[in-house]
């Protein structure tokens, strides 16, 4: 494999159309900074002592204990740890608010969620695009912990369609307040919060943002939802009856609340990917230690193949969404270095830095949510019929998992808006590169071939992926030459472009992390995160034709079809590997470290 080389910045999307994966700049876990593993530390420190030992209680929703949590996070500094030094914290840095995000969710992830929500969509949109007066009002009480924040979005019938909220606001007739009517439901932090971020359309048509305190009048509070999981999560309705909100309290402009949600969102979406992985690694050790411990037919079911490949299999998920989530938060922590508080328009720079990568959060997101959900579901499968009992950790994980799927946009959604951009950009030709990929798509395929006797390890997979980008493009030309702007109205193709997509992410993040490893150890070193990337490479490779066969065959029939699939059928052709192989090797390394390994 030749040198990898840092000299080419990613722009979003822009994944899918670069070729030489040697000029593409990224950050891997082996390359933070001390200051950064301290936060992971720090993290870790404060979840083992805080929450972790507070054994079943962390399980269990207590007012006082949550905010309390809260204020001790404030007071060891992970409150402020990503906030913009104009306002105390440590600066503004995404790569630390994807660690502090993995870090928290290592335990116990009912609790954690109170605090992930207080750092993450509670205090961003106060941030990103509060006014200087309410950043220094509200801001220094939320990174202390004195204040605790909650966003309040989605309504009785809008969920995901946020924007077909029914809560509106007016404005006084004095001029000095907005008048809110309306509720909210599903508000995580609710029952306790002392401030509302809220949304609310100005006259029934603008959709705009505000700052909604707990003790206003005609302000109440429903009673906690009894949810399947995240017990120690508060969860609560809300209803404004004739709330008189100060106009002071208005954020930006009106009719502008949209992109402030939206770009939030778009943080939360990596926020939640990143709390996957920490989720997902929690529950591969209380497996592999299980295994390790639980005797039958006189050994232990940690040396049966079938465990071993379950272990083998949630590991390499965990590597390859880790490098995900570090190569976008690296990439979204350069954009974020770019705002100045001080810029009069800092709204709007504040929405290009968040919007750029906004393809990229939602892929992880889609990712982080389905491999937690992978690794919570096989991780209770090697408990047996013990981890269905709540004296396991497993039992909780598991049921925990299943929201992620949900939060921040279904992943439904997600899919769909991956497609839906990239189209969007393409027909305002706000994508050239992709455009021409897209116009040599059928030209470039079948000239794909794999070449034998590589120079270099890896050097297969990076044609695998090659031939991917072109297969994606091949069939998304199709799509859009078919349907153009009314694609998005076609979902079943658009979700199976997004899957395609996001393999495409998945095995290029895994592959550079791999490239990097090796430069750093040397393969041998690196074997196990080799094999890792080759086994996930194939399987991701074998999964996304079968997304690409299923949109040509309902986008033609007869002749044209039949061509299409067998030039899908040649390049699918690629050199095998035998997978058993790898995954007994990934195994054996996972079960001696009873963890997550690289």
């Amino acid at each position: 494999m030749s040198k990898v080389s840092s000299c080419i910045e990613e722009t979003g999307g822009s994944f899918l159309v670069k070729e030489d994966l040697n000029n593409i700049q990224t950050l891997t876990p082996e390359l933070f900074t001390d200051e950064q593993k301290m936060i992971a530390k720090t993290t870790e420190e404060f979840v083992e002592r805080e929450i972790t030992a507070l054994g079943e209680k962390a399980n269990q929703l207590d007012y006082q204990l949550s905010k309390e949590i809260v204020r001790k996070a404030g007071e060891v500094g992970l409150l402020g740890a990503c906030l913009p030094e104009e306002y105390g914290g440590l600066g503004l840095d995404g790569v630390r608010f994807a660690l502090l995000k993995e870090h928290l969710n290592l335990g116990p992830s009912s609790v954690t969620t109170t605090v992930g929500g207080q750092m993450g969509i509670g205090m961003l949109p106060i941030i990103f695009f509060g006014t200087p007066q309410q950043r220094e009002k509200y801001l220094p009480k939320l990174m202390d912990g004195t204040l605790t924040t909650a966003f309040a979005l989605t309504e009785p019938s809008s969920g995901t369609d946020a924007s077909s909220i029914k809560t509106t606001a007016r404005l006084s007739e004095d001029g000095k307040h907005y008048i809110l009517n309306g509720s909210k439901v599903f508000i995580t932090n609710a029952g306790f919060a002392d401030i509302f971020v809220v949304f609310a359309k100005v006259n029934g048509t603008e959709f705009s943002a505000f700052i909604v305190e707990r003790d206003t009048e005609g302000l109440s509070i429903g009673p906690e939802e009894k949810k399947m999981g995240l017990k120690a999560s508060s969860t609560c309705s809300m209803t404004f009856d004739n709330v008189k909100v100060p106009v002071e309290n208005l954020f930006g402009k009106i009719g502008e609340g949209h992109r402030f949600a939206f770009n939030t969102l778009n943080f939360g979406r990596l926020s939640v990917g990143a709390g996957s992985l920490g989720n997902s690694k929690h529950a591969l050790d209380c497996a592999v230690k299980y295994a390790n411990q639980r005797i039958q037919f006189g050994q232990p079911i940690s040396n049966f193949p079938l465990i071993g490949k379950k272990l083998a299999d949630i590991n390499t998920k965990i590597y390859v969404l880790e490098s995900m989530i570090y190569r976008t938060a690296g990439v979204f922590d350069k954009k974020l270095k770019e705002i100045d508080f001080k810029d009069p328009d800092l709204e709007n720079s504040s929405r290009k830095a968040i919007g750029e990568f906004m393809i990229e959060c939602s892929i992880n997101k889609v990712f982080g949510s389905e491999t937690l959900d992978f690794a919570a579901d096989e991780s209770l499968q090697v408990h047996g019929g013990y981890g269905y009992i709540q004296e396991y950790e497993i039992e909780g994980i598991y049921r925990d998992a299943r929201i992620k799927r949900i939060f921040e946009g279904t992943n439904e959604m997600n899919r769909l808006f991956i497609t839906k951009n990239l189209v969007k950009r393409l027909l305002k030709g706000n994508f050239p590169e992709l455009q021409k990929a897209l116009d040599e798509s059928e030209a470039n395929l079948q000239n794909v071939s794999y070449q034998p006797n590589q120079a270099h390890i890896l050097d297969s997979e990076c044609q695998i992926l090659d031939s991917l980008k072109k297969v994606y493009h091949f069939t998304l030309s199709k799509a859009v030459h078919k349907y153009g702007i009314n694609l998005e109205k076609e979902q079943e193709i658009c979700s199976d472009l997004a899957d395609i997509a996001i393999q495409i992410y998945a095995i290029e993040s895994a592959l550079l992390r791999t490239q990097k490893l090796i430069q750093l150890k040397g393969e041998e070193k690196t074997k196990n995160a080799i094999y890792m990337t080759v086994a996930y490479t194939h399987e991701a490779f074998d999964l996304s034709i079968g997304f690409a066969k299923n949109t040509l065959c309902s986008l033609h029939t007869g002749a044209e079809l039949t061509q299409n699939l067998e030039l899908l059928q040649k390049v699918s052709k690629k050199p095998e590997i035998n997978p058993m192989e790898l995954k007994r090797s990934i195994a054996k390394k996972v079960i001696d470290a009873e963890k997550y390994i690289i």
